[in-house]
């Protein structure tokens, strides 16, 4: 039997670990995960109130059910945990689908300033992701400003924006929709430096923020015909014509008087957060104009939007795994097809598939030809590979190694234990916040 590892069990680790067990029948693949719980990005980065895509849990339990694979989470690879050398010693390979951890910056002045968050620790926190330390992000906030004009930028939008009817029936921790039912957010500001046509978001993400309950949105026609392919979009893809005549909607919508805003905002690049008692007060921004090339580049003008909540959602980036090479420019691991390079040479029994492979690139699906490539790729090095002893079985080494993994029954005791909280709470399913509540319940003594 070829043992396989593959680390992280998001999309691209599932993908991965079902392209192996597809090639190849005589394949066993174990899929390790720092958290005890599997699904990566769908469980705790897709928004709660998108179920339709949080639906894809089920797809990707069917691959973690498989006869060959096995779950084992709370599994810490690198710094504090078992190193890649260490792994290489348990497993013929392993596959490091580890994603792309942390948030870019923006990297101006008061930007560490109290009350402005990356978009990613805030999405961490409505969604119980155990490292989440904090609930204080709405507390005394009545505007927020979202600075990005992707997906993530829409989602964490309407999160803030929705009211506790419409969250209830999700799977968010209680205390997070408690906070957010108590928030006094009025209006946020969501913001991009270039103009509509080159925003990231999509379309259907887009009107979402349009079906929200007394919420208007509110555009500004002569801000989006500072864009050149604003008068005429027939020239541009259709994904991006589409979202530009959505906006054009909005902006000739004449105002409604709704409780909350949505305001969009466009050609605006943040310089500084200004502190107001010595907590975020608000953003200046600099008026960008097109520059002919496809960029944008500063006018000189400036405009202070007030925020008591600043969140910029402008990128994710991979983070250094100790014991693994790793390209700062990109955040990525250097590869080849997905074959690990040291030192520009392959490392035998080491691959990639996923961000920490590609950068944080592409929807969901994308993670499938990726996950192929490397598959192919290890199943093609596998005759060599397998020349080297490794245990029949891992996790007797991984345990002797002090390692407590929770297997998927453990997983599905955390499951039940959601399902009863919410049954509790007169709600569906509310998850788990907290890694002390996680292991419990993966134990069978959450009560």
């Amino acid at each position: 039997m070829l043992h396989v590892a593959v680390v992280g069990s998001g999309p691209s680790g599932v993908y991965t670990a079902q392209s192996l067990v597809q090639q190849d029948p005589q394949v066993r693949v174990d899929v390790l995960d720092r958290l005890p719980c599997p699904y990566g990005l769908v469980r705790y980065g897709v928004a709660p109130d998108h179920e339709k895509i949080k639906s894809l849990q089920n797809n990707l339990r069917t691959v973690m059910e498989h006869e060959r694979v096995r779950f084992l989470g709370g599994v810490q690879v690198g710094t504090g945990g078992v190193s890649p050398a260490r792994l290489r010693e348990h497993y013929h390979a392993v596959v490091y689908c580890v994603g792309a951890a942390t948030d870019r910056h923006l990297g101006i002045p008061g930007e560490e300033l109290p009350g402005s968050w990356s978009a990613t620790e805030f999405v961490s926190w409505y969604s119980a992701h155990p490292d989440s330390l904090t609930d204080g992000f709405v507390l005394g906030a009545r505007t927020a400003v979202v600075i990005g004009v992707g997906n993530v930028a829409v989602d964490v939008t309407r999160i803030l924006s929705r009211q506790v009817p419409e969250l209830s029936p999700t799977d968010m921790p209680q205390a997070a929709l408690a906070a957010l039912g108590d928030s006094k957010v009025a209006e946020v500001h969501m913001v991009g430096r270039r103009g509509p046509s080159q925003a990231r978001f999509t379309t259907k993400e887009l009107r979402e923020l349009g079906s929200l309950p007394d919420t208007e949105v509110v555009v500004d026609e002569a801000e989006l015909a500072l864009d050149p392919a604003y008068a005429d979009p027939t020239g541009l893809p259709a994904a991006q014509r589409r979202n530009v005549e959505v906006l054009r909607g909005w902006a000739a919508a004449p105002p409604r008087g709704a409780p909350r805003r949505i305001r969009l905002r466009f050609f605006l690049r943040p310089v500084e957060l200004l502190a107001d008692g010595g907590r975020v007060g608000a953003v200046r921004f600099e008026r960008t104009l097109p520059d002919g090339q496809g960029g944008v580049t500063g006018s000189g003008r400036y405009e202070d939007i007030e925020a008591q909540l600043v969140l910029r959602s402008v990128g994710y980036r991979g983070v250094p795994l100790e014991g693994l090479p790793f390209e700062t420019a990109t955040g990525t691991v250097p590869h080849r097809a997905g074959r690990v390079l040291r030192d520009g040479e392959v490392s035998p029994g080491e691959y990639v598939a996923g961000w920490i492979k590609r950068g944080p690139t592409g929807v969901i699906g994308t993670n499938r030809p990726c996950a192929k490539e490397t598959v192919t790729s290890l199943l093609e090095d596998a005759p060599g590979l397998m020349r080297r002893e490794v245990p029949e079985d891992a996790l007797p080494a991984l345990e002797a190694d002090g390692l407590a993994p929770v297997d998927w029954t453990g997983w599905l005791a955390i499951e039940r234990a959601e399902a009863e909280l919410g049954a509790s709470l007169g709600r569906s399913v509310v998850k788990l916040p907290d890694w002390r509540s996680l292991l419990a319940a993966a134990r069978g003594d959450a009560r």
